[in-house]
This record gives structure tokens, C-alpha cells and sequence, in this order.
């Protein structure tokens, strides 16, 4: 049993197991094609606790952030890259709980905890992902509103989104010292959703621009500190992207699992795929691989636990991790032969649906940048 979790977490574990084999597997192919999750999905998971796991009650199950990586991994494993739980419970709600005013936590986490609420992050645009100073979306001070203008893109549940955390410039001169964070209920007027966007992967996850038109938000929608966005986004930053590199590493060894079944049952040239030396080479270094970034993966999950998580080693989780998960999928696509590259087996989708691992939550280059800046 891995050291990070307590008999409440493994308990914790078969109930999401059940949720995704009950709820999510027999429908998930569905979703692909109409390239949105249902919000009654939403709900469902909230009902289950499965939503905000990490935070405490009122504002979510009661957790901690091991409750989250549960999540995380499961429907990873099971192949659901598609499903966006992970931007909404660990990515959106910490924001609103770390830096949220008790009127915004009551206001928005309940709801988002039950699932009755889903969230987005909207940092990215059109000319703007990793490089924050070239944030091109602004906010301006009128009174006791704030005045939006701009566009952002690559949206994660963007269409079902009911509450968005948007990176707006409020003093340009400053660059990236100058952003500021705020919240953004759909509905407001001046907020217009584009339609899904068609991507090479991840169907089932709604992602979608955003416009923002002389869109008006109460001063107290501010989220934390004007033109701290920055400082707050650094914070937050490292939990995202363990996160992230935690989705890339069960997602390769559900993956795994998978192909083992695959090569163990399939024959080529009289023998099964697995008993050709070079592919149970292969299967042999990915295991001992993923097992390696395991143990340092839970380390770093053990860090944020205890608060002490830096920067620059979520920053070699995720480039590590995610890196890995590339290498690793595409081995396993060859091993299947034709049958990788064809939707009967989850390989394909899997393969496709892990690249965009490696450029959101700040490409594999910027974590490199981060890494040998504090060289």
C-alpha cells in the first residue's frame, strides 16, 4: 500500500472506481461524440462526494488533497481524460478558497462542491498561453465595477462553465506584475461563449473561447489582490501541475495494464506479443519507469500535504511526468500493430488524448525554463 494513504482514502478509492465503471464508462463514448459531458454528471459526482474532495465542509467533501488525487488517478486509469473534474475541484476551488473573501467562498463553493456550479479558468488567449506578461485581456476600475474587455481561449469546460476565474491586466505598464484575478458568472452581459471547440483529443471535455465585451462585475468580484494575479498564480501553480503530472502517470500505467492484457493475448508469428524479447523489453522498462516516477510522485504529493511543495520540483513533476506518459503511449500504440490506430481499442484515443498533457499547465519548455532558472 502506498504510504500517502489512510484506509478512509482506499475506501474512498473503490467508491470512485464504482462511480466511473456505473457512470461514466458505459456513456463515455457518447460524450466523445457530442463533445460535451452532460452536467447531470456533475451532479452526480457531487452527490457522491467526488467534486471539491480536498477541501473541508461547507465548501467541499472534507478531505485532503490525497481524497483528490484519488480522483485524479481513477479516471485517469480508467481512460477518462475528457472528463475536466480536475480544473474544476483542484485548480478553480483552491483558488476561491485560498484567496477568496467568506462571502465569495459561501457564495460559489457549496454550489461547486454539489456540482450545481462548474468551474473554468480562463488565463490563456489567443496570444497569450505560458507567457502571462502578454495578457492582452483587460480590466479597467469604474467606480464600484470593473469593465472587461478581451478574448480568451483553450477553455476547459468552458460550455458547461457557471462560475470563471479570468487573468485580466489591470495595469498594463507593469506586464505580468499588473494582472489581477476575477470572478465571472456566466450569464453576465458582455460574456459570450464560442461553441465546443474541435480538438485532436479529449472529446468528451467541453473547451470553448471566451469574449469579453464591456462586461461589468461588481468591484467585489475581484479575486484576491489587484495586480497580484501573478503572485497568487505562482502559488496555485504548483498545485496544478502536480495535478497534471499525476493524471499523466495513472493515465500510463492504466495504459499499461492494458496493453499487458493486450500483448499476453494476441500472437505474431506463432508466439504471443508478449514473449518476443524487444516488446517484453519494452513493457519491461515501462514498468520499472512508472514505477520510479511513482515513488517520487507520491513524494511530492506527501510535500503538498504538508505545505512544503516548491515550484521548481512541481515543475520537474509535471515535465517528468507527462514526457514519460508521451514515450510510453506510443510504445504501446506499436505494440497493438493496426489495432493502435484504430478506435476499437482505447490506445488510440489515449495516445491522442495525452498530448495536450505536455501544454497546458505550462509546456514541457517553460518547465525546462523554470527548472534552469534555479540551477
Amino acid at each position: 500500500m502506498r504510504s500517502i494513504f489512510r484506509d478512509d482514502h482506499l475506501q474512498f478509492r473503490d467508491q470512485v472506481q464504482r462511480f466511473i465503471t456505473e457512470r461514466i464508462l458505459p456513456h463515455y463514448a457518447e460524450w466523445e461524440r457530442d463533445g460535451i459531458t452532460p452536467k447531470s454528471l456533475w451532479t452526480d459526482a457531487g452527490a457522491q462526494g467526488l467534486l471539491c474532495a480536498g477541501l473541508p465542509e461547507p465548501y467541499g467533501a472534507g478531505g485532503d488533497f490525497a481524497h483528490s488525487v484519488v480522483v485524479i488517478e481513477e479516471l485517469a486509469r480508467a481512460n477518462c481524460l475528457g472528463i475536466g473534474f480536475s480544473i474544476h475541484s483542484d485548480m478553480v476551488a483552491p483558488y476561491l478558497f485560498h484567496l477568496g473573501t467568506p462571502e465569495q467562498k459561501d457564495r460559489w463553493l457549496p454550489a461547486m462542491a454539489a456540482g450545481e456550479l462548474i468551474g473554468a479558468i480562463a488565463m490563456t488567449e489567443p496570444g497569450a498561453g505560458s507567457d502571462l506578461k502578454a495578457i492582452r485581456c483587460r480590466a479597467r476600475r469604474e467606480g464600484e465595477h470593473y469593465v472587461l474587455n478581451g478574448q480568451k481561449t483553450f477553455i476547459t469546460n468552458g460550455v458547461n462553465a457557471g462560475l470563471i476565474i479570468v487573468a485580466a491586466s489591470t495595469d498594463p505598464d507593469l506586464g505580468a506584475l499588473g494582472i489581477s484575478l476575477f470572478c465571472v458568472e456566466a450569464g453576465t452581459p458582455g460574456l459570450s461563449k464560442g461553441p465546443a471547440m474541435a480538438k485532436v483529443g479529449q472529446h468528451a471535455q467541453d473547451t470553448c473561447e471566451l469574449f469579453f465585451d464591456d462586461l461589468r462585475i461588481p468591484a467585489d468580484c475581484l479575486l484576491g489582490e489587484e495586480n497580484a494575479g501573478f503572485k497568487h498564480m505562482a502559488v496555485e501553480l504548483a498545485r496544478e501541475r502536480l495535478a497534471i503530472a499525476l493524471r499523466g502517470a495513472a493515465h500510463a500505467e492504466g495504459m499499461l495494464a492494458d496493453t499487458l492484457t493486450y500483448t499476453r493475448g494476441r500472437k505474431v508469428f506463432g508466439k504471443r506479443v508478449i514473449d518476443h524479447q524487444h516488446n517484453r523489453f519494452l513493457l519491461a522498462d515501462a514498468s520499472a519507469q512508472l514505477t520510479m516516477l511513482r515513488v517520487f510522485l507520491d513524494h511530492c504529493v506527501q510535500q503538498l500535504l504538508e505545505d512544503t511543495l516548491d515550484p521548481v520540483v512541481a515543475a520537474m513533476a509535471k515535465l517528468n511526468a507527462t514526457e514519460l506518459q508521451g514515450k510510453i503511449l506510443d510504445q504501446l500504440l506499436q505494440l497493438h500493430g493496426g489495432y493502435g490506430y484504430s478506435s476499437e481499442y482505447g490506445i488510440g484515443r489515449a495516445w491522442a488524448d495525452a498530448r495536450p498533457l505536455r501544454i497546458y499547465g505550462g509546456s514541457s519548455e517553460i518547465m525546462r525554463e523554470i527548472i534552469g532558472r534555479d540551477l
